[in-house]
């Protein structure tokens, strides 16, 4: 792997190196990770890598892999800068033959979105988009769920994600996450809504299998002075005809990262909360309500494959991330070798995933800003 962005300072940077570390299938070999060169280099010497492999841009990582034997360069790249910089190194690597692990939103802009679609259709290669809480495996067991129509049609899907620690002007004190991620420059049209509203719209659409198909939005900027959105509040309609609510904040102040998902189907339905990741809550119309748990049999393969420890030992966000990881190595590795892979192991979010997060974010800042308020997806 190597990597662009997440140096020394970066949050999710560190995530995603721990979750590509933790099969011991995913080795990091080199990157560009800052756009300060000298802040790259030293952290490279934190990561003990090869000084030579330690660049100062992503252009020159890309270019000079890309000269390496087949067997010493990078098999591709994982890109963990703000949003902003997202496009440039994810077309660049496609162009040369590398595949890609980026994180969410796929891009800056509608525009970028889907010029790196077709470039990724156009190459064949890999492109995994980190919408982490699909790879929790009870997420997965609830997808499963659905698919075999256990609760029969779908008529009401819940989603919420409220944090708080944006309930001041954090990035007036000049805080690092706060700062970019309030910044139309760098994160795009959307603050709130793009950070975390995706997460919450990936989630419904993935553990449902059904796409949103319309949306009326509510949006607002609850603290003064900042110049994106903080709070939203969505309306959705959904292609089998099912109604849903989608909110997603950041000044909920004392939440965390209180991401949940509710379904409703014909025959019963389920509940599934982030910060309590092992459990998931079965409901039905004519029986007790059930608690499935990770690890706990009988659980769908689909959850099964993304569980590595006994039941009782928590697995987590880290875990969670890894899943994607994994599944992207597995692919890679066997296009190396020439074999397939088990179809369980596509199970990653991709380039149409991230394209729906664009749509999403696009029709609902115009849904927002608008008196006629309902808009097609």
């Amino acid at each position: 792997m190597g990597m662009v962005g997440g140096g020394r300072g970066a949050f999710i940077g560190a995530v995603h190196r721990m979750a590509a570390a933790l099969d011991g299938q995913i080795e990091l070999v080199c990157g560009a990770f800052s756009s300060n060169p000298e802040k790259s280099k030293l952290s490279g010497e934190d990561f003990y890598l090869n000084p030579d492999r330690v660049y100062g841009t992503y252009q020159e990582m890309i270019e000079k892999e890309k000269n390496l034997p087949s067997s010493e360069r990078m098999d591709f790249v994982s890109i963990v800068t703000p949003n902003h910089m997202h496009y440039g190194p994810a077309k660049m690597a496609l162009d040369n033959g590398f595949h890609v692990v980026c994180d969410k939103p796929l891009t800056f802009d509608m525009a970028e979105a889907l010029d790196l679609q077709k470039t990724v259709n156009d190459t064949g290669l890999i492109f995994a988009l980190t919408h982490n809480y699909t790879g929790y495996p009870m997420v997965k067991q609830a997808k499963q769920m659905i698919k075999h129509d256990e609760f029969g049609k779908i008529r009401k899907v819940v989603v919420e994600y409220p944090q708080g620690w944006l309930s001041t002007l954090l990035e007036s004190t000049d805080q690092k996450q706060a700062a970019w991620r309030t910044d139309p420059k760098k994160s795009g049209k959307a603050g709130a809504m793009g950070d975390i509203g995706t997460h919450a719209e990936n989630l419904a659409e993935y553990v449902t299998g059904l796409k949103i198909k319309s949306l009326c939005a509510d949006i607002s900027t609850m603290v003064e002075g900042r110049l994106l959105d903080d709070d939203g509040n969505v309306l959705l309609r959904f292609d089998n005809g099912a109604k849903g609510i989608l909110y997603a904040s950041q000044i909920c102040a004392g939440e965390e990262n209180a991401l949940s998902i509710r379904v409703y189907g014909e025959k019963g339905g389920l509940q599934w909360s982030q910060m309590e990741p092992n459990s998931l809550m079965v409901k039905w119309l004519d029986k007790p309500t059930e608690i499935r748990r990770t690890g706990v049999e009988p659980l769908y393969p689909e959850s099964t494959a993304h569980t590595r420890i006994p039941a009782g030992h928590p697995e987590g966000y880290l875990e969670a991330f890894a899943n994607i990881y994994r599944n992207v190595a597995k692919c890679i590795q066997a296009r190396i070798v020439g074999k397939e892979v088990d179809p369980i192991y596509y199970d990653y979010p991709s380039v149409e995933d991230g394209v729906r997060g664009m749509q999403f974010i696009d029709k609902v800042i115009e849904s927002g800003k608008s008196d006629e308020k309902w808009v097609e997806m």
